[in-house]
């Protein structure tokens, strides 16, 4: 049994916790009864408290206590699990909350408002969608399902291909900066776990919805709870003729998707065990998304994810091991529906992984220790060295005839002490890859933070990291590319302070971080062009890039800091600052390590209009650096932009009806090179749940 200890300015008359079981709080003599299920079970338990069934509206009493909830939930910033109030690294927590609340469709445009996080899309409702942190790429974080790996090592650019239903979230975790005691080298600045629903009741829900550009979509949920056992069966689909015509006229956006996820998880009082199975299937046209010279692109991608993993409930020391296999197919087409014209390329990735994870309590506080050992094998019909044998791909009459395999060993080690105010986290990772000519490398980290008085924190950190390249960095050179397959491993060291502040009514917080980056990897274009005159894009070790950020957030709740009135519920207002130290040189264009949010800020209001009746209105702007390279070859400057995003719904127990709009104000505006994104997008729908 682990007993943190907590102020006793708050007036807590009495606190018990354990990492499995319930907590019994009392605060300021008013006594509330909150169950908490800690991540630290599956991985991806949910916080009972604030469950509610799919889209309903949660009480005031529960809004109330939203933040004395979200305290108490474990998530992982560490090695080992603690929760929020322990934590000494901050961890951005988007809860269920606020995932009802915005006017998305997938976990791409949520992330759009977390001002940390850089989400450049390509495609509508995540078709095509690069997510990086603080001023970083899509290939420098790890994304997790449910704690488990699913990213993509063969690309960056398909790593939010999930096979679950955003209304099926609990919650998404944010861990800005290194991470690689916790999740592992690749998550070199930051990493984002995805966090499942898991009902403590037997229910059924449904949702459909339909909008602009032809959009349709559908999906239906299933959850069977019988004693220490829980099944949960989910299935998802929608498709959209897109918002961009190719020059001869045709569709060259149009998106269907289908996403089916089954999840269990048994639990008694010795042990705990969950699983997973998944899939997402994908076509979209990617009109000019790889390159500008090409404006009738296609892509096909078909992912399955299967994942078990358990814990034991008693004893002093508790071993948590994982099991998993995720396979990704991908197909591109330069030319679509014609490969006579160009061949199509075909992969195939498949990544197996074995995790082991143990933490122990003791005098001198809480240890963790893990290791991990990761396979990864591509195969394909472009990417990779040669292959001694070739493998036929499937219904083509093509065969496999390149691929790489390599594995990563990875050891952790983390101790945490933590005291009345005082919370220290201290470890370090050690990896080594069978495909980089390297020794065994360690990276260290710490971690501390402060409890000054009853609602201030100060906190600071240094950590470190490694990632090796992807397949596509290391292989890629056709279509006007040209990769290095002697590519180094980044490298990255970061420092970071802040201060954070929560109240009843208020939270804030505040930070500055620096970051230096070490043969860092980029695609960039110096004037080289290829054999038919067009630009070529070239991967590099680009070098040193040292980059100076700060980022600050307020969180008002208006009906705790104004009670006498129904109308304002929360307004929120956040910002970051990247500064990079590197300019960018002179003739030199970069795809991504240049091509970093300078400013962002994301604002969000939400309105109780009449009854039930709310709208939530969110408001972002991005000012990017860099430079693109047009159609005609001239090189253009990124301009800042601002988007506004509205839901207004109404909700009841069991149902819910809503009205969603991106971009409502119809604003013009590119994410990455010559992709314009789409004008006011409306979507309605109709939610119910039994």
């Amino acid at each position: 049994m682990y007993k943190p200890i907590f102020n006793k300015r708050r007036a807590l008359k009495f606190t018990r916790f354990t990492n499995h079981g319930y907590s019994l709080f009392a605060v300021l003599g008013k006594e509330v009864i909150i169950g908490v299920l800690s991540v630290a079970t599956l991985q991806h338990a949910t916080a009972k408290g604030i469950s509610v069934e799919e889209d309903k509206v949660t009480s005031d009493t529960a809004v109330a206590n939203r933040n004395v909830l979200l305290e108490e939930v474990s998530v992982t910033g560490t090695r080992a699990p603690l929760t929020v109030s322990q934590q000494a690294r901050m961890v951005t927590v988007l809860n269920r909350e606020d995932i009802l609340a915005a006017p998305v469709q997938s976990v791409n445009d949520l992330l759009k408002y977390a001002t940390g996080v850089d989400v450049r899309q390509k495609g509508p409702m995540g078709a095509l969608t690069d997510v990086s942190i603080r001023g970083g790429n899509s290939e420098q974080i790890t994304v997790l399902l449910n704690g488990i790996p699913v990213g993509d090592a063969q690309t960056g650019h398909n790593a939010f291909d999930f096979p679950v239903d955003i209304r099926e979230i609990e919650r998404i975790e944010v861990l800005e900066g290194p991470a690689g005691r916790v999740y592992g080298t690749s998550s070199l600045l930051g990493a984002i776990n995805i966090v499942t629903k898991t009902p403590s009741s037997t229910s059924l829900s449904a949702h459909a919805e339909a909008g602009s550009y032809g959009y349709l979509g559908a999906g239906v949920r299933g959850n069977l709870a019988l004693g220490r056992w829980n099944n949960q069966l989910s299935a998802s689909c929608l498709r959209s003729d897109g918002y961009l015509r190719n020059k001869a006229g045709r569709l060259s956006a149009d998106y269907r998707a289908a996403k089916a996820f089954y999840q269990g998880n048994y639990h008694d009082a010795l042990v705990a065990v969950g699983w997973h199975a998944g899939v997402s299937l994908k076509d979209f046209g990617s009109n000019t998304f790889y390159g500008a010279k090409y404006d009738d692109q296609f892509e096909h991608t078909l992912k399955t994810f299967t994942a078990i993993t358990a814990e034991n409930l008693q004893g002093a020391f508790r071993f948590r091991p994982s099991v998993y296999w995720n396979r990704s197919m991908d197909r591109f087409e330069l030319f679509r529906d014609a490969p006579g014209k160009y061949p199509f390329n075909y992969h195939r990735t498949d990544v197996y992984g074995l995790n082991l994870n143990a933490y122990f309590d003791w005098l001198l506080g809480r240890t963790a220790l893990g290791a991990e050992l990761r396979n990864e094998d591509l195969v394909s019909t472009n990417l990779g060295n040669p292959l001694a044998r070739v493998r036929p791909v499937h219904k083509t009459g093509r065969s496999y005839e390149k691929g790489l395999n390599r594995t990563n060993i990875q050891l952790m080690a983390e101790h945490n002490v933590i005291l009345d105010r005082f919370t220290l986290s201290a470890g370090l990772v050690a990896v080594k890859n069978t495909q980089a000519d390297m020794n065994m490398r360690v990276y260290p980290g710490v971690d501390f933070s402060y409890r000054v008085g009853r609602d201030w924190k100060i906190y600071a950190s240094y950590n470190s990291s490694l990632r090796m390249p992807s397949i596509t960095e290391l292989f890629y050179s056709v279509g006007g590319h040209k990769a290095n397959p002697h590519l180094k491993p980044e490298e990255l060291s970061a420092w970071e302070a802040g201060v954070r502040y929560a109240s009843a009514a208020v939270t804030g917080k505040a930070s500055i971080f620096y970051n230096r980056h070490k043969n860092l990897i980029d695609w960039i274009s110096d004037g080289t062009t290829d054999e038919k005159g067009a630009p070529l894009w070239q991967s590099v070790n680009y070098g040193k890039i040292r980059t100076l950020g700060v980022e600050a957030s307020l969180d008002f709740n208006l009906r705790r800091m104004f009670p006498s009135q129904r109308l304002f519920k929360r307004f929120e207002i956040a910002y970051t600052y990247l500064n990079q130290h590197e300019n960018e040189h002179a003739g030199i264009v970069s795809k991504y390590a240049l091509e970093y949010l300078k400013n962002k800020l994301a604002s969000h209001l939400s309105l109780n209009v009449w009854r039930k009746l709310v709208l939530d209105a969110r408001y972002r702007f991005q000012h990017r650096m860099g430079t693109y390279l047009d159609t005609d070859n001239a090189v253009r400057k990124y301009a800042g932009y601002g988007v506004l995003d509205a839901r207004l719904s109404w909700s009841e127990a069991t149902w819910n009806v809503y009205v969603e709009g991106n971009n409502v104000l119809g604003k013009n505006y590119v994410d990455y090179g010559n992709v314009v994104q789409p004008g006011a997008w409306i979507v309605a729908g109709v939610a119910v749940s039994l």
